[in-house]
């Protein structure tokens, strides 16, 4: 692989964001995630390589990591904001389609909850493998699902909940998409729910950690 890649794909799983940044400490001074895509796309190294060859990577292994107990939420939370500015870099390519998306991602905190943190991971995660998110923030309700599957019929939908109160309001909403669209797929996640609860709500799938979402879609695309 470019010797170029191969450090943004360290810095991007150790979560350095940019120059400035004193995390890790380790790195502290030196290029971060931003600096490096910049070059990269300044020495003619395709976007797509970028993004396939770095940012992709990069977060498999961070997500396998978090899986196997080995990081936790803030080095993952790092590991995506570095993701995140190497994918600001990459957004003008995704808008001229010379990067072609694996397809569009809607998430959102159910009507009722207002937890987005596991939310937040799910939607940069499927983000840095390459899909297109429309993040819906929280509180949503069965209304504002539909409205963004009409936009986008052939999206994969997810929903969270961290509370056992709105794990009810996950069940409304299902049935809502269902009920018009039934072959739209729904995913579902969040510390109250399991698989058994997916299946009684007619979800198609519980994920119980981001790297669970982004395996579903790599086998569904």
């Amino acid at each position: 692989m470019n010797e170029l890649l191969e450090t943004l794909l360290e810095v991007v799983e150790l979560g350095k964001v940019d120059q400035k940044s004193p995390f890790p400490p380790q790195l502290k001074g030196q290029d971060g995630a931003l600096e490096l895509t910049i070059r990269a796309i300044e020495e003619g190294i395709s976007p797509k390589d970028i993004l396939e060859n770095a940012l992709i990577p990069a977060m498999d292994r961070v997500g396998k990591k978090f899986t196997e107990n080995k990081i936790f939420v803030p080095q993952m939370l790092m590991s995506a904001r570095a993701m995140g500015a190497a994918m600001l870099q990459l957004k003008p390519f995704f808008a001229s389609g010379e990067i072609q998306t694996k397809g569009t991602f809607i998430i959102g905190t159910v009507k009722g909850d207002l937890h987005d943190i596991g939310k937040n991971l799910v939607a940069m995660m499927v983000e840095g493998s390459g899909w297109s998110v429309i993040d819906l923030g929280v509180d949503v309700d069965a209304a504002r699902y539909m409205e963004a599957l009409k936009t986008n019929p052939k999206a994969v939908v997810a929903l969270s909940a961290l509370l056992t109160t709105t794990m009810v309001n996950m069940a409304e909403i299902v049935a809502e998409i269902k009920n018009k669209l039934p072959n739209a797929k729904v995913l579902i996640g969040g510390a109250p729910v399991n698989n058994e609860f997916c299946k009684k709500i007619g979800a198609d799938f519980y994920a119980p950690d981001p790297q669970g979402v982004v395996e579903y879609l790599n086998k569904y695309e």
